[in-house]
């Protein structure tokens, strides 16, 4: 099972390929990026659980990327361990004063690397700051982006619910189910890349429900086109009798039908709300109303 998943951004590639057989050694899953762009690409399309920055990269620097993810919502919660050469005071202030988590000098030790990149991580977890099937940010800072959204204008939120899922997970066994709540977690992000800002949110709040908070000018778009293809490539995640016959056949011959989304939205042009409960709950009920509405 995966211990996470980890972003090393890094230029040396003796060093690069260190850290990589070292953290897929753990349990990991590791991707590598040698220039600072690449990172914020490679970020912005599935959220790692933790990022191990190098300062000194060609182009953008560590420092610049770190700004820039620490400045995007949806990018701005992920754990950051600055990897660097510097080793001056005032390098590694300027680090942390950037949103860094932590700060370790070259030459290090891999072991005590390692251990603090899984304390980082485990801590973010345990503080309920992010889902560890998905990485995506979880209650605490799902309620804090919601008094955000109080604040602002031109927001849609929408609560987005795996329907079929019980049934999926009795029959295929909780690694294939997490897999669809990281293949949903990965649609979600590649939707908000394509069509959204970067003040847009994405979060998982607990078991099949994902919730989207947006400043988007295309998001009915952006949810019709994350109903189909969810729909479009759910079908993967079955067997070829099932993905054939359009569901699981139970063993009282009811037929459950394959995964889709239940998707319940509102906006601050619907009503004035001056609470949080009041957005999640409205979002809840239309959720449930479109629900119902597939099942006739």
């Amino acid at each position: 099972m995966s211990q996470g998943r980890i972003l090393v951004v890094e230029d040396d590639r003796d060093t690069a390929e260190l850290l990589h057989a070292y953290f897929t050694a753990d349990g990991s899953e590791v991707e590598v990026a040698t220039r600072g762009t690449e990172a914020l690409t490679i970020t912005r399309q599935q959220l790692p659980d933790l990022i191990i920055l190098d300062i000194m990269l060609p182009g953008m620097d560590g420092y610049a990327v770190c700004r820039e993810l620490r400045m995007t919502t949806r990018t701005s919660h992920i754990p950051i361990i600055f990897l660097t050469q510097k080793d001056e005071r005032s390098d590694r202030i300027a680090g942390l004063e950037l949103g860094a988590d932590d700060y370790i000098t070259k030459p290090f030790d891999i072991e005590e690397l390692g251990l603090r990149v899984r304390n980082a991580i485990v801590s973010h977890q345990r503080m309920n700051m992010t889902d560890p099937r998905t990485g995506l940010p979880a209650a605490r800072l799902i309620e804090e982006q919601l008094r955000n959204l109080l604040r602002k204008d031109g927001w849609h939120y929408a609560e987005i619910a795996i329907q079929h899922m019980q049934p999926f997970h009795d029959s295929y066994g909780f690694v294939a189910s997490d897999e669809v709540l990281r293949y949903t977690a990965l649609l979600l992000n590649e939707l908000v890349e394509e069509r959204g800002t970067a003040d847009d949110f994405i979060g998982h709040a607990g078991g099949q429900i994902f919730v989207l908070m947006t400043f988007t000018e295309y998001f009915p778009a952006l949810i019709n086109t994350l109903r189909e293809r969810f729909e479009s490539g759910i079908r993967t995640h079955y067997s070829f009798m099932d993905s054939e016959q359009g569901g699981i056949l139970l063993p009282d011959g009811t037929l459950v039908p394959l995964m889709n989304l239940s998707i319940g939205t509102v906006s601050d042009q619907m009503e004035d709300f001056v609470d949080i409960r009041e957005i999640t709950e409205a979002a809840a009920e239309r959720r449930l109303y479109d629900q119902a509405e597939a099942a006739i």
